[in-house]
């Protein structure tokens, strides 16, 4: 059935596209002025938050591509595109886990803080917000259409929240303190928390409940 004859869907799916162009929007500006603050400042963490950005910026493409479909083809076709754009987030989840591991490791053998960028507070400081309202409300939306891809392109938006936060408060404590290594030992915190939705949205929930059924 086309989604068009089902109207609260296509409200929700209208809802979804508009959410992953305000995303796109603002990834693109912090990538472009993370990452060349980082550069002037000689800040890792920085241009290691740019870099997020981008891979971010890479799974919200997805995400506008998997809902376009929807909205041209209809819901049955929507089914193997959910597929396919769920390994691609979980995919793109699996490697912000492994730049979180690289970053830091890096960060800690470097034993090399970064100088403090006013340009780099201001874009962190306005991500965490920004990105966590974004997060609540895909999650909200992820859940009434059953996306598993839209779930984990949220959860890589709380994630940027939660690095923006680090960075930030690496930027200040290097300020403040000169605590250099404090944004490197941070990040590892959600590298769990990653591997897991990244497995998730990988696995899908029909595999899942094969794998309970079994049990």
């Amino acid at each position: 059935m086309p989604v068009a004859a089902d109207p609260a869907r296509f409200h929700l799916i209208r809802r979804a596209l508009w959410l992953e162009a305000l995303t796109s929007a603002w990834l693109a500006i912090e990538a472009a002025v993370s990452i060349g603050a980082g550069i002037l400042a000689g800040s890792l963490s920085l241009v290691a938050f740019g870099a997020d950005s981008v891979i971010e910026l890479a799974s919200a493409v997805v995400l506008l591509w998997r809902l376009r479909v929807e909205l041209q083809h209809g819901a049955e076709f929507s089914e193997a595109i959910e597929q396919r754009a769920g390994k691609i987030a979980g995919l793109l989840l699996f490697a912000l886990a492994a730049y979180v591991i690289a970053s830091a490791g890096y960060g800690l053998w470097r034993r090399q803080g970064q100088e403090f960028s006013t340009p780099g507070m201001i874009v962190t400081a306005l991500a965490i917000p920004a990105m966590y309202l974004l997060a609540r409300a895909k999650m909200t939306v992820a859940g009434r259409i059953g996306s598993r891809a839209l779930r984990a392109d949220a959860v890589e938006s709380i994630a940027c929240a939660y690095l923006a936060a680090v960075v930030l408060v690496g930027l200040i404590a290097q300020l403040l303190f000169g605590a250099w290594w404090i944004d490197s030992v941070t990040s590892l915190a959600i590298v769990v928390f990653l591997v897991k939705e990244a497995r998730e949205a990988w696995v899908g929930d029909d595999a899942e409940d094969e794998l309970a059924h079994h049990r």
